[in-house]
């Protein structure tokens, strides 16, 4: 019986598009994801948006502020009539009519007093996005969620400037969804199972009907080995030999009565596939990484599953794999009669469903070793992280303690792109955290007072030059760019911050489903261009 929701509509049907994107998993993760806003601005109320939306399980909102006349001017959750009542309180009641699946609080009070005097209370949560927060209190925020292992994903909108870094001391990835990837079909490396089909198929004997109907994995198959029985064994690498491999398949499409070669698209298909299906079966250089990763080699009863998988996995590659990883268990559509092609999945689904058989015995032994609950991975999460086991992640974000601190922050690559004509882009980067140093001095942004515009671009000026000097560049910014930051005064624009919180709800989603690849670390985002940049800061 199909999940129905509080408004009565079946979730595959309210949910239809995005469960085609990360499926029932990950839609059960994001139903059960509890999500904490610091601060109702323009921005945070726009990411909060794009997750209630697709149903997170629920949303806590944290700000001691009162509605004033500048945030119903750019946010669309705050009304005229609700200049100074509380700005948590207003965001939350509206925010929670998007969808009645997702439940909603809020907390009237400054995040540094919960941090100071509550700090357990943020453990519970799946991710913390802050938005508009000082120095003090983000370095006090990023320092606690670090130790508590509670991902943060820190927001701001800037006049025409977007900024998103994302701070987390360790995020796996099992389902990374490569935008390119090729089918796992192992002819250098045939399935027993595959040859014996193969070998069962004589195409010399053939009516034109089966002929064109063999699954043009079978038809590549047989002309590979009769290019093998002529070259040695080996397998075609250079183009050279792949074009005559693909000049002896075409060779082989049946002709009729007048010499004239048949139409046949399977045949087709193999000449196309050439490439793509002769691709050497290795494991990926990032899942090397990870085997030879410390936490991969030194279990604990304190590892996580993803570890403790990816070792049965290391373990399966270099016994029962013989070099290679677990079969995926999937092949591509293709020209072919119902029967053979159903033989031919079975051939692969069969090998899979061994490997992650051999997989799951390795993970039990595993689990007892170090002493934990033999329940605690399922036999669905090993199939899974098998299926996928070529496509493994995992991102390590620099800490905030470490970025803001002079010796340890990523000062090289900041002064590189600096002193690069067209990495303007990380200039704003430089700027942002100048106007920090000036909030930090004056408890107000630069240009905020129109009167001050002029004496604060001086004082911009003097932030900029210390922290460069902190940091021991000898970059220089141009003075319009200082200038330009004067001029936002610190304003959140409505469209930019519509746009960075619909790219922060991606990012949040990717941690909350532990599917795609998020940031590392930091996002910029220039509208004056329509660019963008990602550096790892």
């Amino acid at each position: 019986m199909a999940a129905v929701t509080k408004s009565g509509l079946d979730k595959n049907n309210k949910y239809d598009r995005q469960l085609r994107l990360w499926g029932d998993h990950g839609q059960s993760a994001l139903e059960s994801a509890r999500v904490c806003l610091i601060n109702a601005t323009a921005t945070g109320t726009e990411i909060l948006k794009n997750l209630i939306l697709p149903g997170i399980g629920s949303f806590t909102i944290i700000d001691e502020h009162k509605v004033q006349g500048e945030d119903v001017g750019n946010n669309f959750f705050l009304s005229k009539e609700s200049i100074g009542s509380s700005r948590a309180r207003t965001a939350t009641e509206l925010l929670s009519e998007l969808n009645e699946d997702v439940s909603g609080d809020f907390i009237e009070e400054s995040p540094s007093n919960l941090i100071e005097n509550n700090p357990d209370f943020f453990a519970s949560f799946t991710i913390v996005i802050a938005t508009n927060m000082d120095e003090k209190s983000l370095l006090q925020l990023g320092e606690l969620l670090w130790n508590l292992h509670v991902p943060l994903l820190i927001c701001r909108c800037y006049g025409f400037i977007g900024y998103i870094r994302l701070v987390v001391k360790e995020h796996n990835v099992i389902e990374s969804h490569p935008d390119s990837t090729h089918e796992d079909l192992r002819l250098d490396r045939p399935i027993p199972a595959f040859v014996t089909l193969c070998d069962s198929l004589d195409m010399s004997s053939m009516n034109k009907k089966d002929h064109s109907h063999t699954p043009w994995l079978i038809v590549l198959y047989k002309y590979l080995q009769q290019w093998k029985d002529s070259h040695g064994g080996e397998l075609p690498k250079i183009y050279k030999e792949k074009s005559q491999l693909k000049e002896l398949i075409r060779n082989g499409v049946l002709k009729n009565k007048d010499g004239v070669p048949e139409d046949e698209e399977n045949f087709d298909e193999a000449v196309r596939n050439v490439n793509t299906a002769l691709h050497p079966t290795s494991v990926p250089s990032d899942v090397q990484k990870l085997f030879k990763d410390p936490a991969c080699l030194n279990l604990t009863s304190e590892s996580r599953p993803f570890w403790i998988l990816t070792r049965a996995v290391k373990d399966f590659v270099e016994h029962e794999g013989k070099g290679a990883l677990p079969v995926r268990g999937t092949i591509p559509d293709m020209t072919s009669d119902s029967e053979r092609y159903i033989k031919l999945q079975s051939v692969y689904r069969d090998q899979a469903a061994k490997d992650v058989s051999d997989v799951t015995r390795r993970v039990h032994k595993l689990l007892q070793e170090l002493g934990q609950n033999p329940c605690s991975i399922s036999e669905k999460d090993i199939k899974t992280f098998c299926r996928n086991s070529a496509f493994l992640r995992v991102i390590r974000c620099r800490s905030l303690k470490d970025e803001y601190n002079p010796e340890t922050a990523n000062v090289t690559l900041i002064g590189q792109h600096l002193e690069d004509e067209d990495g303007d882009d990380v200039v704003f980067y430089t700027l942002l955290r100048s106007v920090d140093k000036f909030y930090e001095k004056y408890n107000h942004y630069p240009g905020y007072y129109t009167q001050q515009v002029e004496s604060d671009i001086t004082e911009l000026k003097a932030c900029l030059s210390k922290l460069l000097q902190d940091w021991s560049l000898s970059s220089t910014v141009k003075d319009d760019y200082i200038h330009e930051m004067c001029r936002y005064g610190a304003s959140e624009l409505h469209t930019i911050s519509a746009y960075i919180g619909g790219v922060a709800a991606q990012e949040a989603i990717k941690m909350i489903t532990g599917q795609f690849l998020p940031i590392n670390n930091t996002y910029i985002y220039n509208a004056m261009k329509q660019s963008s940049t990602t550096l790892d800061l």
